[in-house]
């Protein structure tokens, strides 16, 4: 069963599932976040929804690239969450399925093309501190418990 963070169902409303995949990028014991002023500010893992016929890997390379400006590598898929949230870009309603993956950052490419994005390197404790949502700070500390073991 995926566990779930963040607030419950709302009875009665409708939500439309949405899965995404999402990054842990280490590098020299920092952790890449990315910090996303519209619509909502806040820190987050970069990463994102996965479009219709792309698969997870390669939406995470699309995300990342769009969300930090750099290549990665993916190592391994760390887990998964499930949280219940309002987009309002999208203006839905969304039971989000976020699958995470840890990975290293290559090479930057350039500066993020997402507008509003803005890259920030952090501890990782620090970083799971700073993200907007309990499942990514979950997995962000999951991510350094298999790293330590």
């Amino acid at each position: 069963m995926t566990p779930r963070y963040g607030d419950p169902r709302e009875p009665g409303r409708r939500y439309r599932r949405r899965a995404g995949a999402y990054a842990i990028l280490l590098r020299e014991a920092r952790v890449l976040l990315t910090h996303q002023s519209d619509p909502h500010d806040e820190f987050q893992l970069p990463g994102g929804g996965i479009e219709p016929g792309e698969s997870p890997i390669r939406a995470l390379h699309r995300e990342v690239l769009e969300e930090t400006g750099w290549r990665i590598a993916p190592q391994r898929r760390l887990g998964a969450f499930r949280r219940y949230t309002f987009m309002p870009e999208y203006d839905l309603w969304a039971e989000k399925l976020c699958i995470i993956y840890l990975a290293r950052p290559v090479r930057r490419l350039s500066p993020p093309s997402e507008p509003g994005h803005s890259v920030h390197w952090a501890a990782p404790l620090q970083a799971a501190r700073m993200v907007g949502n309990p499942g990514d700070a979950a997995m962000i500390r999951a991510a350094l418990r298999a790293l330590l073991v």
